[in-house]
């Protein structure tokens, strides 16, 4: 995924692969090619992402809730979590009734900062979420290094990140869980959906039964909640529930999209970072933009281009203009999640009292996060037509070129 400043960008439907035919097989009742199409996706996606067990799930958001749980975090417990992330990453951590213990991120790389993490580990500390940030992995090699010396697990967000890789390996799973999102604007698009990767056989049937409305048959690669005429299931005294779950599970039109989004993977991904690549290559050496930095045996995904807009530019006059250039536009950063007013609900407030409040009023001192969500520009990746393409490259010119001359 190196740049190439002559690549060519074919124009490409979204889906233009073989959703429809998948479909129609669905309403048709026809299996997939690993049985059911929520069966299939699993596997297929083991293929591509390494790891022992694949759970789908109806979103990115049921994927992070079903990995706490797996691991263990309940009441009171706390959860560490970057100080610039979706503001799912903190309400995953609601609903397992935990504390969010936010970190501060590394300037240079948006992510996550490993030695924040380790000053902010306690007794209380039971799980470690660990986002890749707009296509670039975490630190992975420094916070397994953390997950060992404690023994506390990390769950991967890798929503936002598919097929980059990290010393030459696919970004995928280590020893907790990793989760992928398919909502609409992501690499793999099935409109909503969401899967989960792991090693661990106790983790993934948690997971499992957790998505699944707590049967009691689900194992950690499939089983069975349906059965028919069977004499053993089908009797009075038969007990269906041995964990409590939420409904988090795909249904198979989701997973037959999916499966055919998978299949062209490789293709969306090479599309975006070519985008990416020459955007970057107007960028260049501006003082204006500073690009999110790729470290040493990382590859972007690019979900997005994020870049730094230097703080003597205002965001808002620098996105009018990339707009009045013919740009389509760019997005901003999500509100540090303890801002947004979700936080302060007394909903959220009544689940711990007085922890919860003290909570909330430690969240403080993040100037990184802060300061990077003021000033952060990300460029869209996922034009799928080469005019698009073009007038952001003339707009992001132009509007480089007039900031150059303030």
């Amino acid at each position: 995924m190196e740049r190439k400043s002559k690549e060519r960008v074919q124009p490409v439907k979204k889906y233009a692969g073989n959703e429809l035919r998948y479909l129609k097989k669905v309403l048709n009742g026809e299996d997939g090619p690993h049985g059911s199409w929520v069966t299939s996706l699993e596997q297929e996606f083991l293929k591509i992402f390494p790891g022992k067990y694949a759970i789908a799930m109806n979103s990115g958001t049921g994927t992070l809730h079903s990995a706490l749980e797996a691991v263990g975090v309940g009441y009171k417990d706390e959860v560490i979590t970057p100080a610039l992330t979706v503001f799912m990453d903190t309400s995953s951590i609601l609903h397992a009734n935990a504390i969010p213990v936010y970190v501060d991120i590394d300037l240079e790389t948006f992510n996550i900062s490993p030695s924040e993490v380790e000053k902010a580990i306690t007794k209380k500390t039971k799980a470690i979420i660990a986002v890749s940030l707009y296509g670039l992995p975490h630190n992975i090699s420094e916070l397994d290094k953390i997950s060992r010396k404690y023994n506390i697990p990390i769950i991967e967000d890798h929503a936002q990140t598919m097929l980059a890789k990290y010393k030459g390996k696919t970004v995928s799973v280590s020893k907790g869980l990793s989760s992928w999102s398919f909502e609409s604007t992501k690499h793999l698009s099935s409109g909503e959906g969401g899967i989960l990767v792991t090693n661990n056989a106790k983790y993934a049937e948690i997971a499992r039964k957790v998505g699944g409305q707590g049967y009691k048959n689900l194992t950690p690669s499939g089983g069975m909640i349906k059965f028919g005429k069977s004499e053993n299931v089908q009797n009075p005294q038969y007990k269906r529930h041995d964990t409590l779950g939420w409904n988090y599970r795909m249904n198979e039109f989701t997973a037959a999209v999916a499966l055919a989004q998978l299949e062209q993977l490789d293709e969306k991904v090479i599309k975006r970072v070519s985008i990416a690549n020459r955007l970057l290559e107007i960028i260049g050496n501006s003082e204006i933009l500073t690009p999110q930095k790729i470290p040493k045996n990382y590859t972007h995904s690019y979900y997005t281009l994020g870049c730094l807009l230097n703080d003597k530019f205002n965001w808002q006059e620098f996105r009018s203009k990339f707009i009045e250039y013919g740009g389509e536009g760019f997005y901003s950063a999500w509100s540090v999640p303890f801002n947004e007013p979700a936080y302060g609900e007394i909903t959220f407030k009544n689940r711990f009292a007085k922890d919860f409040i003290k909570s909330m009023k430690n969240q403080k001192g993040f100037k990184n996060a802060e300061y990077l969500q003021n000033h952060l520009v990300q460029f869209k990746t996922n034009f799928l037509v080469k005019k698009d393409i073009l007038l952001q490259e003339r707009a992001l010119k132009k509007t480089l070129h007039y900031f150059s001359r303030k």
